[in-house]
């Protein structure tokens, strides 16, 4: 696996990331938790139970005695309150089992929320599951890039959709955790008293949300800066390769071959000696002159 290819596994690492925990937070139900104060039931365990006085007429009739009963709760104060923690997603809302045991009972939180406020989570859940299926996207174009593992400029569209998608999804998951913190608001001020909660914090899925808010931000603006950059770097290789094109040769001054200067110097020694010879013959003896 060469260096440009790690780096991609390396940017889909975050993205792969982001789409759990989105995943993550939209089928949990701890998106908020809390306690909710809760009067204790009355004593109707046995007569003279903790805290409690059963007293009755006395009479002979059991039936008269039962109606006649009174029972006696000494408790004061936030005594007669107990605290039963609940927590709270896009779809439900759980909380303690009434008996105090290890179960939960859990309700539609549609149902709770005010009726005006319906279209506003139903707007936050589509803006989450929309947010989702934007990662996913970004994660399969990154995917078989790194799959295909060849790099050229056919792939910059690639690489430019995804920063597009992510920044959609970040924005995307924003607006949808922005609206459920108010639907979430107004439904403690407004909802019913048998659900209103008395301590409330944001819980571990909220994190997870916005976690993936932004990993997408980070990723989208990777993305971008690789796109740019390797952009860049193509059009200064296509500039370069083009001046080297069109570029003036340098055109060396003809030479006269070897041959040539050969003969003509062969020509010359060839001449002189003729006339050296001739020097020589006597008066009137025909010459003949080989001129080159």
């Amino acid at each position: 696996m060469d260096r440009a290819q790690q780096q991609r596994v390396l940017a889909l690492l975050p993205i792969c990331l982001a789409l759990a925990f989105s995943l993550t937070a939209l089928g949990s139900s701890h998106w908020c938790e809390g306690t909710r104060r809760v009067a204790k039931p009355p004593c109707q365990d046995h007569a003279g139970g903790l805290h409690c006085i059963h007293f009755s007429g006395g009479s002979g009739d059991s039936r008269t005695d039962e109606s006649q009963a009174v029972q006696y709760i000494w408790e004061i104060g936030d005594d007669k309150f107990i605290q039963r923690r609940f927590h709270v997603g896009l779809w439900q809302s759980c909380e303690e089992s009434p008996s105090g045991g290890a179960g939960e009972s859990c309700r539609s939180f549609q149902s709770i929320i005010p009726a005006e406020e319906q279209v506003v989570l139903w707007l936050s859940i589509g803006a989450e599951v929309l947010n989702t299926l934007l990662m996913l996207t970004s994660a399969i174009l990154l995917g078989s890039r790194v799959s295909y593992g060849s790099s050229g400029s056919h792939w910059f569209p690639v690489d430019a959709a995804v920063a597009i998608l992510m920044v959609l999804a970040g924005l995307l998951g924003m607006v949808a955790h922005v609206m459920y913190t108010t639907v979430f608001q107004i439904t403690v001020s407004l909802g019913p008293e048998d659900w209103r909660p008395q301590t409330w914090n944001y819980g571990w899925s909220y994190c997870l949300a916005w976690g993936s808010f932004a990993l997408c931000m980070s990723v989208s603006v990777m993305a971008m800066s690789r796109y740019s950059a390797a952009h860049l770097q193509c059009k200064e290789e296509q500039r370069v390769q083009k001046g080297s094109r069109h570029s003036p040769h340098n055109v060396s001054e003809p030479k006269a071959p070897e041959a040539v200067w050969g003969t003509e110097a062969a020509c010359s020694l060839e001449g002189q000696m003729l006339v050296t010879f001739s020097e020589h013959l006597p008066p009137g003896a025909p010459v003949r002159v080989s001129m080159c």
